[in-house]
């Protein structure tokens, strides 16, 4: 019998995600004002691949059938070199920055309630229901 679901880890994934991009972004935020400065993402298409390659679970019926099963692997910084917005070959747009933060933090925000629910109904089981 599994106790926890899967759901605990895909959250957690999640959550690593969040803390990532935000780092990636307070970095491009400090660095605003850098000469030469390229801005940076994290690649959600890694993330987002290795999660279904995770999830999904498959029947073969012949060895030569692709496995969905992937390695694990991290989340991906990505530079972008070929922007530049400022004289001095700078390629931080801070509007763009600004937003992407306040969309990761909402992000995190959806990630932690519902890790909080999880939590609470396993609480709720625990306590027989009182």
């Amino acid at each position: 019998m599994k106790i926890f679901s899967d759901s605990f880890s895909s959250i957690e994934k999640g959550l690593n995600y969040s803390a990532l991009k935000q780092k990636t972004i307070a970095n491009n935020i400090a660095n605003a004002d850098t000469p030469n400065y390229k801005s940076k993402d994290v690649s959600f298409k890694k993330v987002f691949d290795e999660t279904l390659a995770n999830e999904l679970a498959a029947y073969r019926t012949d060895s030569r059938h692709f496995s969905f099963r992937s390695n694990e692997s991290d989340p991906a910084v990505v530079t972008s070199r070929d922007l530049s917005f400022n004289q001095n070959g700078n390629s931080v747009d801070i509007d763009k920055e600004m937003s992407n933060l306040a969309t990761n933090q909402i992000y995190y925000n959806a990630l932690t309630d519902r890790m909080s629910g999880k939590f609470n109904s396993l609480t709720n089981v625990i306590k027989g229901g009182r």
